[in-house]
């Protein structure tokens, strides 16, 4: 059983990757190289596979509330919830970085144009929509609590047998 993914995780990635965003784009500014600057295809990129995520992860959702007859593959049911769970984490770790990445290109007395600036923040606001798209493949792919009332089953009943 894959446990939920925990807020917690995901706030520690994201201020993991803004830790690296910012001192990536500090220790190339120090060595005089180019910084890093993401691209619009970037975030382009996030929000298709955002987009895949929650698709693959609907099937699961309708099997197991009843609303499909075939049986969902156990095995793609279980890589549709991987997937969701690291896009959650991805997404978290690259809205962190893409966040500091922009921060750090605000708080230059040089700027490199407000495209730039506006493009880190379009990359961040992907990656959260990833994040987001995520967390709810993963609900998409719970099962349902059961309806019948646990202790009325004996112990003889194989169904009431953990």
């Amino acid at each position: 059983m894959v446990s939920r993914t925990s807020p917690l995780h995901l706030l520690t990635l994201a201020a993991v990757g803004a830790g690296m965003g910012w001192l990536i784009e500090v220790l190339l500014t120090a060595s005089g190289r180019p910084i890093l600057i993401p691209s619009i295809a970037l975030a382009v990129s996030l929000f298709l596979i955002a987009v895949i995520v929650v698709v693959l992860a609907v099937p699961i959702y309708r099997y197991s509330r009843g609303l499909r007859r075939q049986r969902v593959n156990p095995f793609f049911a279980l890589r549709v919830v991987v997937l969701a769970k690291a896009s959650s984490f991805s997404g978290s770790l690259l809205g962190g970085a893409a966040l500091a990445i922009a921060f750090y290109l605000l708080s230059r007395t040089v700027s490199p144009g407000s495209g730039v600036v506006a493009t880190s923040f379009v990359v961040s606001a992907a990656a959260i929509v990833l994040l987001v798209a995520g967390l709810v493949a993963e609900y998409l792919c719970t099962i349902p609590p059961d309806d019948e009332d646990s202790s009325s089953r004996t112990p003889t009943d194989p169904q009431g047998a953990a």
